[in-house]
């Protein structure tokens, strides 16, 4: 597998009476392997976690994992604070047929962290399932991920091959990353929605994870950046900039659901609670911004 490109982030739809979306949810899919995803990921911040059942995670991968049926390869996400539920969740996805597993270190809250040791034996658990695994850097679980402990999971445990650094100043870390770890940093990747992309590709990123909102403008920043068109690439990521500061820092993963309402990709943006709607001038400032590009998303369902 080549592990390059953009991999995005699912939404995970819901109906306004706040039950699972699960046609939607096959629309989601379809609409982001049409916007040209290389990957595609399910169940992680951006598809609202952290605001799901169990049950529902089990639903969620298996319909992801079967409508999909191998068209792209799938990531799903198993991060949790125990290391016997964080095996357990990667060895249902692999017998169902995922290619990847993402997991954040180990945490719960704001004082319940695991140390380097502690984050390297779970991944290490993890990685006796035989699935290969994307460690996300996330500012997120509050855990730091020094690069020598990274490079050192790298080198230790053979399914530790993809990174997604989406910490402050990825790109100095990614830099790091790549010069430390050598040939064992098989797949560094960026998220944040790609706010920090052009740095991170020029240190070496070989892909991207970002919300699902507008792949198909995104992925062209990656393909002339890698095939060294540096101008093209420049020239594409100034195209969409704007919009992607306006999701990163307003709104969220509630951009790329507000985006497919309006194109028809799903019926209801709703949120579980305790996240409240997106304020409607955001809302607003969001389509406006994504118009001028013409987006697949804002077109897919109509």
């Amino acid at each position: 597998m080549s592990y390059t490109g953009i991999c995005p982030v699912a939404p995970t739809p819901f109906n306004d009476d706040g039950k699972l979306d699960l046609e939607g949810m096959k629309r989601v899919l379809d609409c982001l392997i049409d916007q040209g995803a290389d990957g595609i990921c399910v169940l992680a911040n951006f598809s609202e976690q952290f605001l799901i059942s169990d049950e529902e995670r089990e639903i969620l991968t298996r319909l992801s994992l079967e409508h999909v049926a191998g068209r792209v390869p799938m990531i799903v996400t198993i991060s949790h604070f125990a290391t016997q539920i964080a095996v357990e969740r990667a060895k249902f996805a692999k017998d169902l047929g995922a290619d990847i597993v993402m997991m954040m270190p180990p945490y719960h809250g704001a004082l319940l962290k695991g140390n380097a040791q502690q984050t390297f034996e779970q991944f290490a658990a993890v990685g006796e399932v035989g699935i290969p695994i994307m460690v996300q850097d996330a500012p997120l679980s509050g855990v730091d991920l020094p690069v020598p402990l990274l490079v050192r999971m790298a080198q230790e445990i053979d399914m530790v091959k993809l990174f997604k650094i989406e910490c402050p100043r990825a790109a100095n870390k990614l830099r790091a990353l790549i010069a430390e770890g050598g040939d064992a940093i098989e797949a560094p990747f960026d998220g944040e929605e790609g706010i920090t992309l052009l740095a991170d590709l020029d240190a070496g990123a070989t892909g991207s994870m970002t919300s699902g909102m507008i792949v198909d403008q995104i992925k062209p920043v990656i393909t002339h950046h890698h095939a060294g068109r540096i101008d093209e690439a420049t020239a594409a990521y100034g195209r969409v900039a704007m919009v992607i500061n306006h999701e990163n820092r307003q709104c969220g993963w509630q951009s790329c659901k507000a985006a497919m309402v309006e194109g028809g990709v799903i019926r209801s943006e709703f949120c579980r609670h305790p996240i409240d709607p997106l304020q409607p001038a955001i809302r607003d400032r969001l389509i406006d911004l994504l118009k001028p590009l013409d987006p697949m998303v804002l077109k897919w369902g109509k």
